[in-house]
């Protein structure tokens, strides 16, 4: 059994950060890419960054220059960075990763989410 446990949401006002954790824990043989999505009210997810095993990462436009994603493999953990956050950044991150509990098993896997607010 794998789990994706997130922290570090909460209420920051326009301009501040916040750093989320997304830790792995469980029968983990390796974990491929790892990722960050969010969900705002009445919105679809999306995918906010993404990060390889080896380390090379994406971002959606809305977040390029603003937000770093990061991971510690020795302790199968994802961060996201977010500096200079906005009202609009207000939503629901999700933690996701692929992982396998052995070397012929995969699966993908979601955190439970944890809340991001922005607002004055």
């Amino acid at each position: 059994q794998v789990q994706l446990v997130e922290s570090g949401g909460g209420l920051v006002q326009p301009g501040g950060s916040l750093r989320l954790s997304c830790a792995a824990s469980g029968s983990i043989f390796s974990i491929n890419a790892m990722a960050w999505y969010r969900q705002a009210p009445g919105k679809q997810r999306e995918l906010v960054a993404h990060i390889t095993s080896g380390g090379s990462t994406n971002y959606a436009d809305s977040v390029k220059g603003r937000f770093t994603i990061s991971r510690d493999n020795a302790k199968n953990t994802v961060y996201l960075q977010m500096n200079s956050l906005k009202l609009e950044d207000t939503a629901v991150y999700y933690c996701n990763a692929g992982i396998h509990s052995s070397y012929y098993a995969w699966s993908d896997y979601w955190g439970q989410g944890t809340q991001v607010t922005v607002s004055s």
